[in-house]
């Protein structure tokens, strides 16, 4: 089977992302979202990468204009899986949304289809106990931001074929990524050895060890990683992180207990980037600490 249309339930920061790489894949990409504000959101921002595109010279105007013109929106989630090859689920790591996405997913695509999950630590053996079709179900870790990062982490549920493996390392390809196929184990490869790293910059802080600029400029001379814990954290979202960290210490035990300074932002409302301020501050555009 060939995948020419491709539907990415969820507009939040990664499905926005994955609709991008997607119609620029050459894919007919349908993006969806309940909520219609944050899909006019995810559409303002997709516009935007285009326009950087252009201006930076990385890509021609034929390029965007076959690109957006791949792109549509909609609400409708029954109606924008009506007709698609594969299904991309982007919506938060938490069990109760992504069961209720996978059965409505179950009732409205085609028989046909693919069901792929973005996830970064949970089972897909057991989302995709969701809806009907394990052998068509795998995970499609993508990471943030998705049209700059390379990689995108396969994961085979206990049930995935060796058809639907193949087919989606193809769809990853031809979205321009390098991949990788691996067999399931909660935090996969990258998530854990993440979560860990991050976590224990965590605890750095929360000992008084340096400051954040201190520890992340160590961390991205040092171990020439390019991006600093708590630079990669505001990024991706202090809740988010911490989720993954929940579900990694309920399955592999105290090693990613979370930092109790982690838990703490979080209850303050210190998200990262997409709430102004995390570990660092960015209500003015600066990344000024707050101690």
């Amino acid at each position: 089977m060939k995948v020419k249309h491709i539907s990415i339930i969820g507009s939040g920061v990664m499905g926005r992302g994955i609709a991008y790489v997607s119609a620029m894949g050459g894919f007919t990409t349908t993006l969806i979202d309940v909520n219609g504000q944050a899909l006019q959101s995810a559409e303002k921002e997709i516009n935007s990468i285009f326009e950087k595109g252009l201006k930076r010279g990385k890509l021609t105007e034929q390029e965007a204009a076959l690109g957006q013109a791949k792109l549509s929106y909609t609400t409708n989630l029954a109606e924008g899986v009506s007709n698609a090859d594969l299904i991309i689920e982007a919506v938060p790591e938490k069990r109760d949304i992504k069961k209720s996405v996978f059965e409505q997913m179950e009732k409205y695509a085609p028989s046909t289809c693919y069901f792929a999950t973005n996830t970064s630590t949970m089972s897909p053996t057991e989302i995709a106990s969701y809806a009907g079709r394990p052998e068509r179900t795998i995970a499609m870790h993508f990471f943030n931001p998705v049209h700059r990062m390379k990689l995108v982490e396969i994961v085979r549920g206990l049930e995935t074929n060796d058809e639907t493996a193949q087919l989606i390392r193809e769809v990853a390809e031809q979205m321009g990524k390098e991949t990788v196929v691996i067999n399931e184990f909660p935090g996969f490869v990258t998530s854990r050895i993440s979560a860990l790293v991050g976590n224990e910059a965590f605890y750095m802080l929360q000992e008084g060890l340096g400051t954040p600029e201190e520890i992340d400029k160590a961390i991205k001379l040092g171990l020439n990683y390019p991006m600093g814990p708590f630079e990669l954290v505001d990024l991706v979202g202090l809740d988010v992180r911490l989720n993954n960290l929940r579900y990694l210490h309920e399955k592999l035990g105290e090693k990613y207990r979370p930092a109790p300074l982690l838990e703490q932002y979080v209850q303050a409302g210190r998200l990262g980037r997409k709430s102004g301020r995390g570990v660092y501050d960015y209500t003015d555009d600066k990344e000024l600490v707050k101690k």
